[in-house]
C-alpha cells in the first residue's frame, strides 16, 4: 500500500536539489508530442507492472547532488537546440525535489513535460503550474488498474489525478499500454469509450515491448492474441471520440 502521507510536501534539501537519475534520453520527439525533447529519468516506482521494461529503475534510492548537477551543465548546453525537458521514470513524482528542479528547469527556458502514472495526485496538482505538458498513464479501468500495476488503491488515486488534469488548462495526454496477458480487445474500447466520456481529448495506444519485462511470463507469447490489424482497426472507429489518437509501438 501507499501510505497516504507519502502525498504532503516535504521540504528540498538545503544542501541542494538531490535526484536520483537513472538515465537521460538525449533527444527524442516521441515522448513530448509535437517538441523536441530530453528525458530525465528518475529512480524509483511504486507499481509493479508485469510488462514494466524500466525494471532496473523500480528500486528507490537516495539521489546525490552530482546527479542533478550533471543533468543542469547537461541542459546549459542545449539552450536554443531543446524545446522541453520531460521527467519521467520510474515514477517522478515520487521525489519530493521534482518540484526544485521542474522549477529551475522552468527558469532556464525549456518547457517542462512529466510521465505519471498518476499515484500522487496531491503533488501532482502543485505541480501543474509549472509544467506544461503531461502524459497520463492509465494502466486499465477501474479495479483493473490495480490487477495489472499490481498495487492495491492506486486507481482512486489515479482517478484524482485524471480529473485535476481535466479540471486544469494544461495539455495533457492518457496513455495505455497494452499486453494481450492484461487485456482482451473489447476491454481496450471499454477503456477508450470511457477516457472519452470523461473528456479526455487525447489518447495514445502503445503495444507493449516483450522483451526485458518485469515479469518473465510478459516475454512468452499470449495464445490468440489480436493480430495488430484488429487493434490499428480498433483505433480507427474510435477516432470519432477522440481530437486526436494513435496507435504506438
Amino acid at each position: 500500500m501507499i501510505a497516504t502521507d507519502l502525498d504532503s510536501p516535504s521540504p528540498v534539501p538545503l544542501d541542494g536539489i538531490r535526484l536520483p537519475v537513472a538515465g537521460l534520453t538525449q533527444m527524442t520527439t516521441l515522448d513530448y508530442p509535437d517538441h523536441l525533447a530530453c528525458v530525465v529519468f528518475l529512480q524509483g516506482c511504486p507499481l509493479r507492472c508485469g510488462y514494466c521494461h524500466n525494471g532496473h529503475m523500480m528500486a528507490p534510492r537516495r539521489g546525490d547532488e552530482q546527479e542533478w548537477q550533471a543533468v543542469r551543465e547537461f541542459l546549459e548546453s542545449r539552450r536554443g537546440l531543446l524545446e522541453g525537458v520531460v521527467f519521467s521514470g520510474g515514477e517522478p513524482t515520487l521525489h519530493h525535489a521534482l518540484p526544485a528542479a521542474v522549477s529551475e528547469v522552468k527558469a532556464m527556458g525549456f518547457k517542462v513535460g512529466l510521465h505519471t502514472a498518476g499515484p500522487y495526485p496531491g503533488r501532482l496538482s502543485r505541480l501543474l503550474p509549472n509544467l506544461d505538458w503531461v502524459g497520463l498513464d492509465v494502466k486499465g479501468r477501474g479495479s483493473d488498474f490495480d490487477r495489472i500495476c499490481g498495487r492495491p488503491g492506486i486507481w482512486q488515486r489515479h482517478s484524482q489525478s485524471l480529473m485535476t488534469l481535466l479540471d486544469s488548462d494544461i495539455d495533457f495526454e492518457c496513455r495505455t499500454t497494452v499486453h494481450w496477458r492484461d487485456f482482451e480487445l473489447a476491454d481496450v474500447e471499454r477503456l477508450a469509450l470511457t477516457l472519452a466520456d470523461c473528456g479526455v481529448r487525447r489518447y495514445a495506444i502503445q503495444v507493449a515491448r516483450t522483451n526485458q519485462c518485469l515479469d518473465p511470463a510478459y516475454c512468452q507469447p499470449v495464445e490468440d492474441a489480436p493480430p495488430r490489424a484488429m487493434l490499428a482497426g480498433l483505433v480507427k472507429r474510435l477516432r470519432q471520440h477522440f481530437e486526436r489518437i494513435e496507435l504506438r509501438e
